[in-house]
């Protein structure tokens, strides 16, 4: 009868997140990286997005998860719903905040000091050697809008004469403007995008 049902979700933190205090209505948004970096070639924004969508999946999340990708016809910052832009915090597998709001990342914000960007199977990107190169793909301005010519034909090529919009991980900042070999191999983030979530 003690703690709690389930238990495998339940953070004593959680609490103490700002997730739930008044003024902050609806459960935050998940930015969680995938399990492994990718080049440029990853069939398309679909490809990307199916990836994130089984890896969420796998660790029993129920929200949507997008690919953190601007394309052809996707600007990046129109994959959170216009409702959710401001008064959602972004958050991350640990339900620790990242950023105040998905506005915020776009506005110049900075991640919160000492907080971690984690895979789905729960690795800290920034220390962890699965990702050797610490870039993260995005393919977009600072502002969040595609970047034309610089998304890796569409995320569908590997080649190295190719670049892609990436931005440091340790800058704090997601959408810094630093072009990279579509060889490369670099993180991919993946935002919710709808509530759903397995965590209450």
């Amino acid at each position: 009868e003690k703690g709690e049902p389930g238990g495998g979700y339940y953070d004593p933190r959680y609490g103490g997140s700002g997730v739930g205090a008044p003024g902050v209505p609806g459960p935050p948004l998940h930015l969680i990286a995938l399990n492994s970096p990718q080049t440029g070639s990853m069939r398309g924004i679909r490809g990307a997005d199916f990836l994130c969508f089984t890896q969420a999946q796998a660790i029993g999340m129920k929200g949507t998860f997008r690919a953190f990708l601007s394309s052809r016809l996707q600007d990046l910052h129109s994959i959170v719903r216009k409702t959710d832009r401001q008064n959602l915090s972004v958050v991350n597998l640990k339900d620790e905040v990242l950023f105040d709001s998905w506005d915020d990342i776009f506005s110049g914000g900075r991640m919160k000091e000492n907080v971690s960007i984690y895979s789905f199977d729960g690795k800290d990107v920034l220390h962890d050697n699965t990702w050797p190169e610490k870039m993260v793909w995005h393919g977009s301005t600072s502002r969040g809008e595609r970047h034309v010519d610089s998304f890796c034909e569409t995320w569908r090529v590997g080649e190295q004469v190719l670049t892609g919009m990436a931005s440091p991980l340790q800058s704090g900042s997601l959408l810094q403007q630093s072009s990279s070999s579509c060889f490369s191999s670099n993180v991919v983030l993946c935002i919710e995008n709808s509530a759903g979530h397995s965590r209450r």
